[in-house]
């Protein structure tokens, strides 16, 4: 009898150990079934942001109509910018050359009155003028012989001094 008390004891202790070996053989499985997941997750949340690359990559390359609207979307814009400097660079240039004509007519009127008056060719009393100015500022022109013995020496081509801010009148601030 007492081997048969042993014997169910001997089960038992079979049984719990089968169940013990059960219950660790199940959470091993559900822990690697949990890591294969995990690991699946991540494969697949890297393979999901190299598909949206691309993705991105083949519209950008390939997307050839949004492409050229943006060109031409580009090229219209530069067209109306190149129109109005266009129209700008025509006002400017009828501007100057009205304010040219009145500067001509300006000064061939005054010049052809000088002229009369010094009984000389313009170019001629211009420099006369031109070497008077410099007499008396103290400074001289080199004086060159004139080809008619009757018209006296004439100045050279440039005068020995120059102009703060070129030839003509000047603003003072």
């Amino acid at each position: 009898m007492a081997q048969q008390r042993a014997l169910p004891q001997s089960k038992e202790t079979l049984l719990q150990s089968y169940n013990k070996r059960l219950k660790d053989d199940v959470k091993s499985v559900m822990d690697n079934f949990t890591e294969i997941i995990k690991s699946a997750k991540v494969r697949a949340g890297e393979s999901l942001m190299k598909l949206v690359s691309d993705l991105k990559q083949f519209l950008i390359l390939n997307d050839f109509p949004s492409v050229n609207e943006a060109i031409d979307q580009r090229n219209q814009q530069l067209r109306a910018l190149q129109e109005e400097c266009d129209r700008k660079l025509i006002a400017l240039r009828d501007e100057v050359s009205i304010d040219l004509y009145e500067l001509e007519e300006e000064y061939y009127s005054s010049s052809s009155s000088l002229c009369e008056a010094n009984g000389r060719p313009l170019c001629e009393a211009y420099w006369r003028l031109d070497l008077d100015t410099d007499s008396a500022d103290g400074l001289s022109a080199p004086v060159l012989a004139s080809p008619e013995p009757s018209a006296g020496p004439l100045q050279a081509a440039a005068p020995a001094h120059s102009h703060a801010s070129g030839p003509g009148p000047t603003e003072h601030a």
